[in-house]
C-alpha cells in the first residue's frame, strides 16, 4: 500500500482562534474532533469548527514540519496565509506538494 498524502489544514474556531493540523483526510479529522475523544484536547468546547485552509503538502514527515512551522508563526502571518497573502512553499525550504491549497 502506497503512502497517502497528508494535508495541512487550518480551522477556525466559534471563539475565533485558529487551530493547525495534518491529516490524511481533513474531512474526516475535523468530524473526529467535533465528535469527542479521538479530537485535540485544545478544540473541546470551541466547536462548531470552519475548515478554513488545507493544503496536500506531502508524506507524514513533510507535513509535520509544514505543521511545526505554522503552529509558530504569528495570528497575522496565518491570516495572511489563509488569505493568500503568502505561500506555505515561502515558510521553509521544505518541498511542497501544492495541491488543493485553499
Amino acid at each position: 500500500m502506497a503512502n497517502p498524502d497528508f494535508s495541512l489544514y487550518v480551522l477556525r474556531c466559534a471563539d475565533g482562534s485558529l487551530y493547525t493540523g495534518i491529516a490524511t483526510d481533513v474531512q474526516k479529522r475535523v468530524a473526529e474532533h467535533e465528535a469527542g475523544p479521538r479530537g485535540a484536547k485544545y478544540l473541546r468546547g470551541r466547536g462548531p469548527f470552519e475548515i478554513v485552509y488545507s493544503c496536500v503538502v506531502g508524506d507524514r514527515a513533510t507535513a509535520s514540519q509544514m505543521e511545526y512551522r505554522v503552529k509558530r508563526l504569528s495570528r497575522a502571518r496565518k491570516l495572511d496565509l489563509i488569505e493568500g497573502r503568502s505561500a506555505l512553499a515561502d515558510l521553509a525550504p521544505v518541498q511542497v506538494v501544492a495541491e488543493g491549497c485553499a
